[in-house]
């Protein structure tokens, strides 16, 4: 099933608009932040019926294997968006240092899902720099085959991290970038361990695609966001 890239008119934006200052870091459990701004494009229904749900998942398996033929595709939608919406020039700062978020289990860097879509953004202009200096030192067990109880908490993702060597330059802004946000703990264990490394860096994140495992039906594919990822009770929870 071939599904091209949504035509502009679907695209819509969620409040809010903007970033807002994220609050400092209030030490939680794994010494991070309490709200990790985050943003993303594309929206995929795991549990939803119909032909936009079936392109959705199609989209995310594209993501996730690094399809050559559309990843960049994929890429030029964010410039895009750069281009119109506010929210999203505001992430992809030319200053920016994109750090790409390693996969579940310790492997060469470069053959990370998120280390191509961060190589892929970079080309086209949309930060300073891809540092990969996140690596997996243990594995952990993969969220999307783990049944719900079961996948690893945010202690877990920061205990498994390690860093390289801090550049000597250290970047004023990191942008965290991911193939897929589910609940954001991820992303939110990665910027607590950068947050160690960089305490005076703006931190935030980026995904292409995010889980909606609580709707039954896909009402459109692109549906670019910005939004929160929290801490509290004990586990992270995204917004939206």
């Amino acid at each position: 099933m071939e599904t091209p890239l949504l035509p502009r008119a679907t695209a819509t934006m969620i409040s809010p608009s903007r970033f807002p200052d994220a609050p400092a870091a209030a030490r939680p459990e794994v010494n991070g932040y309490r709200t990790l701004p985050f943003a993303s494009c594309y929206v995929y229904v795991p549990r939803g019926e119909g032909l936009l749900s079936e392109a959705g998942h199609l989209l995310c398996q594209r993501v996730k294997t690094s399809d050559p033929r559309w990843l960049p595709r994929y890429a030029v939608q964010v410039l895009e968006l750069c281009a119109r919406e506010s929210s999203f020039r505001e992430l992809f700062a030319r200053d920016a240092w994109l750090v790409p978020v390693p996969g579940c289990t310790p492997a060469a860097v470069e053959s990370a899902v998120a280390h191509r879509l961060a190589v892929a953004l970079h080309a086209l202009g949309l930060a300073h720099e891809v540092w990969p200096g996140i690596t997996r030192r243990v594995a952990v067990t993969r969220s999307a085959t783990a049944v719900v109880g079961n996948r690893p908490s945010v202690r877990q993702h920061y205990e498994s991290f390690s860093l390289a060597l801090a550049p000597r330059l250290p970047p004023r802004r990191i942008v965290l970038v991911d193939d897929v946000i589910t609940k954001g703990r991820t992303l939110l264990a990665a910027a607590a361990r950068l947050r160690g490394q960089f305490p005076h860096a703006d931190i935030r994140a980026f995904a292409m695609v995010r889980t909606m495992g609580f709707l039954h039906r896909a009402e459109r594919l692109l549906e670019p966001c910005v939004g929160f990822v929290h801490w509290g009770n004990g586990d992270a929870r995204r917004e939206p």
